[in-house]
């Protein structure tokens, strides 16, 4: 027998352990990297950007979910992190509120309080689209939150963004998966843009197979997927949507001169938590190949 036994962990002394390191885990994943922002900087470089444009800088924002897991001072703390980088766009990938648990009338009023924070955003340059909760608490009611409050809604539109004489597109689709999303209305194509870039805003991300096909798409902005929202050493995420299995996070550089960036988003849906997986604003800053051949 040896002189100093190690003394033995009984089942219920495992138990007790296991249930702390749980609980630990979960406080970590509800109130800390929940709330936990990450800005994301990402150069992406576009062949039909004109010079002018060049170091032009986009804050994107996505899928907050409002109120149902999304705090309001965690919102405002973001409102406040898009000012102090003082971008030149700001482009918003939808889900403002979340369809359920609650009832779609407590979606439909939260929009309208998402919105008011969300006007306190200082880039007058600044357009949204809805996402597929948005679209099922009511497309209507959440439009006119955000147009209300100054964020207009790109439902199959285009404006341009001019500067210097030079011109970009920002387009914006229908939901994907829950509307009538139409990419001819939407995007601008043929000779009006054959030497102007166009940026898509598009919820879901697996929209970017049928905007390959179609072209004309220099950059595409979406959300939706939360970057899997909870992930596991090993396993990767737990759970992503429909049309958010494909593409699930960062930039994807694809085919037919098409770039993807997926968002991972400010809220939570489902459980409120996050875990190696923290919320995301993302400053693109846009750089021209034309300087680079130079």
């Amino acid at each position: 027998m040896p002189d100093n036994p190690q003394p033995r962990i009984t089942r219920r002394r495992f138990l007790q352990l296991s249930g702390l390191g749980a609980a630990g885990v979960l406080a970590y994943s509800s109130e800390y990297e929940r709330h936990h922002l990450e800005i994301t900087h990402r150069t992406v470089e576009l062949a039909r950007l004109s010079p002018a444009l060049d170091g032009l800088r986009i804050a994107q924002l996505s899928d907050f979910h409002y109120e149902q897991y999304t705090e309001p001072f965690f919102v405002r703390q973001v409102v406040d992190q898009v000012n102090r980088l003082a971008p030149d766009l700001v482009l918003i990938t939808g889900d403002y509120v979340s369809e359920g648990p609650m009832p779609s009338t407590f979606g439909a009023e939260s929009s309208y309080r998402c919105a008011e924070i969300l006007a306190g955003i200082h880039c007058s340059q600044r357009w949204c689209v809805l996402g597929n909760h948005d679209a099922t608490v009511g497309p209507a009611i959440v439009t006119d939150a955000l147009e209300t409050h100054g964020l207009p809604v790109l439902a199959n539109a285009h404006v341009p963004f001019e500067r210097e004489g030079a011109r970009l597109w920002i387009a914006g689709v229908k939901d994907i998966g829950k509307s009538d999303p139409d990419l001819h209305l939407a995007a601008p194509h043929g000779l009006q843009t054959a030497n102007e870039p166009v940026i898509l805003l598009a919820h879901e991300p697996d929209y970017a197979d049928d905007v390959i096909q179609r072209g004309g798409v220099d950059l595409m902005l979406s959300g939706h997927t939360h970057g899997g929202q909870v992930r596991l050493p090993f396993v990767g995420a737990m759970y992503t949507p429909p049309l958010g299995r494909k593409y699930v996070e960062g930039l994807f550089h694809l085919e037919n001169g098409l770039q993807l960036y997926v968002n991972r988003g400010i809220g939570a849906v489902g459980v409120p938590f996050r875990f190696d997986c923290r919320p995301e604003l993302t400053l693109l800053t846009l750089r021209s190949a034309q300087n680079n051949g130079a």
